[in-house]
């Protein structure tokens, strides 16, 4: 960050990143292909799976059953997670990281605005900001059905660039859990690709998609983005 590029935007991750969900999306990821395709724990499918879905937390839920199934048990298999997600946050609730509602409202309290991005599809990101009580903490929210491409391609963060009228690419800023988020911050152009580590993938997972910082937690992006410019330098990794 510049006097150039001062951090206008900042594209944020729910799960993972601001919500603290523990193995609910994982839960429901069981549920779904098991009580839909019979593909349950301790067979070989089932460990391809889980792998496959572990592996690429961050992608748009539907492109991950793509990957993994036809397009038929692909859609049937996101709506049975959809339906278990929801069901799971019925009985557990949703919480979010601690420190996540402070630094949501620090960020646009300092005159950054904040698009929450998500791999659910709308529906599911409408239900955890409903649940949470969020929908004033954003200025903008964004899923997988609203961009043609999913991540690790540009075009949600782009498309949060479009819509909130950032003037540079380089006055972004994005904060995600999962590599394929950072890489989507990296190859939006965007100035800062902040890993947090409270979520699915490794510090060195995060450095290899091209996190610039890697961060405890959602915590501590407000002191990186709001940082005047003389203390402006890479800050080294946290912990």
């Amino acid at each position: 960050m510049t006097d150039a590029a001062p951090i206008t935007v900042a594209c944020i991750d729910l799960a993972g990143t601001t919500v603290a969900d523990g193995d609910t999306v994982e839960t429901a990821f069981a549920e779904a292909i098991a009580t839909l395709l019979g593909i349950v724990s301790g067979t070989a499918a089932f460990g391809r799976a889980t792998a496959r879905f572990s592996d690429a937390r961050g992608e748009s839920k539907i492109g991950i059953f793509r990957s993994l199934f036809d397009e038929p048990r692909a859609q049937a298999a996101h709506l049975a997670f959809e339906r278990s997600y929801d069901q799971l946050v019925d009985r557990r609730g949703l919480f979010p990281v601690p420190g996540a509602d402070d630094a949501l409202k620090h960020l646009r309290a300092s005159g950054v605005r904040v698009c929450l991005l998500t791999g659910f599809g709308r529906s599911t990101q409408a239900r955890v900001i409903d649940t949470l009580g969020w929908w004033d903490r954003a200025d903008l929210t964004l899923s997988p059905d609203d961009v043609r491409r999913d991540r690790p391609r540009p075009d949600i963060v782009l498309t949060a660039a479009l819509r909130l009228g950032v003037d540079d690419v380089r006055h972004i800023a994005v904060c995600g859990a999962t590599a394929p988020a950072i890489l989507s911050g990296r190859r939006a152009g965007a100035s800062i690709t902040a890993g947090v580590l409270t979520g699915p993938h490794s510090r060195d997972r995060l450095r290899t998609a091209g996190a610039t910082h890697v961060l405890p937690s959602i915590a501590d992006l407000p002191p990186l983005l709001l940082r005047t410019p003389a203390d402006a330098t890479p800050a080294p990794d946290h912990g």
